[in-house]
């Protein structure tokens, strides 16, 4: 492993460890530093333990969310991603996929973003606070003009009580343990009609 890049992680995980901005949290693998868990909290959560399964160290102690709208609809979720460094971060940016499922405009199915900084408008002096902070802040003010996800950006823009539905459902997904997740997952894929 690159020793900047090296360097660079630990640096951001000593900032993120001593002044978290509020409602997120993030640590590297214990056995790789190139790997991050990191959870998104909606807007008046408060600390909870993770659960087990979930690797993120309870020592991280997000410091008190921001002041949002009691309206969002993402609101006292608990929103898990994976982050994955290469060799030449932090001249490239890493690759942050939500693990909870989300309904978002600018989420994909698979969990990945679309995300200017993340693409095209990245830059060296983004680190992984910064990173997580875009996300949260796209949580609450998505850009249905650069969809991810055409039927969240059409819902948002159309029928914003059936958007804010989906999304309260997303977040009372958020709040079961990995395995109460898998299995709502394969309860809707064989619910859903087969394209055939």
């Amino acid at each position: 492993m690159s020793t900047n890049c090296r360097r660079r992680l630990i640096r951001d995980f000593k900032r993120l460890s001593t002044d978290p901005p509020g409602g997120i949290s993030g640590s590297p693998c214990p056995d790789n530093i190139m790997l991050w868990n990191a959870v998104i909290f909606g807007p008046g959560k408060r600390r909870m333990p993770l659960h087990r399964s979930y690797r993120a160290p309870l020592t991280m102690r997000p410091s008190r969310p921001r002041a949002r709208s009691a309206d969002t609809p993402f609101e006292d979720g608990t929103f898990k991603l994976l982050l994955t460094f290469d060799e030449s971060y932090p001249n490239k940016p890493p690759t942050v996929k939500f693990l909870s499922r989300m309904f978002h405009p600018n989420v994909y199915a698979n969990g990945e973003l679309c995300l200017d900084i993340l693409q095209n408008r990245w830059s060296p002096t983004y680190d992984v606070a910064a990173i997580l902070t875009s996300i949260q802040s796209l949580l609450h003010d998505p850009n249905p003009n650069s969809p991810a996800n055409a039927e969240a950006a059409q819902l948002y823009r159309e029928n914003m009580k059936e958007y804010v539905r989906r999304v309260r459902a997303t977040v009372e997904e958020s709040w079961l343990d990995p395995d109460e997740q898998e299995a709502m997952r394969q309860e809707d894929e064989a619910a859903a009609p087969s394209s055939s």
